[in-house]
């Protein structure tokens, strides 16, 4: 976070239209393209190293994100296929090599602070599990994200990792993280940093995939195109949105919501609305602050960084915020409740042979046959056997899910306080 409490966005945002290729660029090559335009710290040499390295654990690194088509218009971009089986690890891994480059070059150690709804923890945790001056302090809300992905979280044996469930919801967690970054002094001695996608490398990171979805693409594909992605902070969907904005071909972007729709309510409304969030099948969307949207607003606001803080300073308050003519011609909304997530769990297995995690099922709301679309699928399924076996009576496994569930979980269990975290930190990092 910025020290006003706001977040950064690049400078400008350059043509990225040479990356858009009739034919796939391999991945690695197109990540160290993409973020030469951001990084001139490193040379392209080192940023194919980060790059490399950084999807070294996906199930094939030369293609992490494959294209796979369920219809004549209609295809899905495999995000899980990383070593936590979430989009997470895209940003994740690269964070966290950036991190350890960081401090093999400044001899200063790192305390990465973050929240979760579920997957952003494990795939942070696994970035940097075992890495040499860092530790990790992840808070999760208690007994709202699936069993798995606590146990990613909390069965790691890694001696610099914290994970802390806290007795309230992952906007709980998420105002905590925020408070404690507001702290310049606490900040500066702790030396946090962040790994939630308040920290823009994620965002970048996110960049990437949708390109790489371009140029999987046939070129008669490419046209009216339509992204659909399931969202909760609007990290990923914004991702796609700053893609476009940068050159890459893209007729719309459609924010797929759970029942907990405050976006849905934004992009449908112009309003602006927190409510209390509600525990759903696709847990990793039940988020009622969605943080990202400040960065969209940024721009929406035509870079008026003034106004962007006014609104976001009521938004804060918890005030309802009206937007006037808010109706962004690049966008659209669904919304899905648990029963429409076990419906289309079931009609995407029955009528296309998919099977879509519950996150990925919000995506399969509105599809029109006609127009290309790529849905983004944001989690492997056997991350949610149970909700998945409702649906379609099946019960997908993977490996590394399975290994875990011999192991003993370790976590710390806290009050959903900013001062019970900040006593902990206090305990774990200044005396530790």
């Amino acid at each position: 976070m910025a020290p006003d409490g706001g977040l950064y966005v690049p400078q400008e945002l350059p043509d990225i239209t040479s990356l858009i290729s009739p034919h796939p660029i391999p991945y690695h090559e197109l990540a160290s393209r993409f973020f030469r335009f951001f990084n001139d710290e490193h040379s392209l040499r080192e940023i194919e190293a980060l790059m490399t390295r950084s999807h070294s654990k996906f199930a094939n690194p030369v293609n992490p994100a494959p294209l796979v088509q369920i219809a004549e218009n209609t295809f899905v971009l495999e995000l899980f296929h990383g070593p936590t089986l979430a989009f997470k690890d895209f940003g994740l891994q690269l964070v966290g090599n950036l991190f350890e480059d960081q401090i093999s070059r400044t001899g200063m150690p790192v305390n990465v602070l973050g929240a979760t709804s579920g997957d952003t923890g494990s795939a942070a945790i696994n970035g940097l599990a075992g890495k040499k001056g860092a530790r990790v302090f992840i808070l999760y809300p208690k007994g709202r994200i699936s069993e798995l992905q606590e146990r990613q979280m909390t069965c790691t044996e890694a001696g610099n990792i914290f994970p802390i469930a806290i007795d309230g919801s992952f906007d709980d967690a998420q105002n905590i993280i925020k408070e404690l970054f507001g702290d310049l002094e606490f900040k500066a001695r702790a030396n946090l940093s962040a790994v939630n996608s308040i920290n823009l490398v994620r965002i970048l990171a996110q960049c990437v995939y949708y390109i790489h979805a371009c140029n999987q693409l046939a070129e008669s594909k490419r046209r009216n195109l339509r992204f659909v992605v399931p969202t909760g902070n609007f990290g990923n969907i914004l991702a796609g949105w700053m893609t476009a904005r940068m050159g890459m071909p893209a007729d719309c972007f459609v924010v797929a919501t759970n029942q907990n729709d405050l976006l849905y309510r934004l992009f449908t409304s112009g309003r602006y609305q927190p409510g209390k969030v509600s525990h759903s099948l696709a847990p990793s969307m039940d988020i009622q602050v969605a943080s990202n949207f400040e960065r969209f607003l940024h721009y929406h606001l035509e870079a008026d960084s003034d106004h962007t803080r006014r609104i976001m300073a009521r938004v804060k308050a918890g005030e309802t915020v009206e937007l006037p003519g808010f109706k962004p011609a690049q966008f659209s909304a669904t919304r899905t409740d648990d029963e429409g997530i076990l419906e289309n769990i079931r009609a995407a297995r029955e009528n296309l042979g998919y099977l879509a995690d519950p996150h990925t099922a919000c995506a399969f709301q509105e599809i029109n046959p006609a127009t290309p679309t790529v849905i983004l699928a944001t989690a492997h399924p056997a991350k949610f056997p149970d909700t998945i076996s409702k649906a379609v009576d099946e019960k997908p496994e993977h490996p590394s899910l399975e290994a875990l569930k011999s192991k003993i979980p370790r976590n710390t269990s806290l009050p959903a306080t900013c001062s019970a975290i900040r006593d902990y930190l206090e305990e774990n990092i200044l005396k530790g």
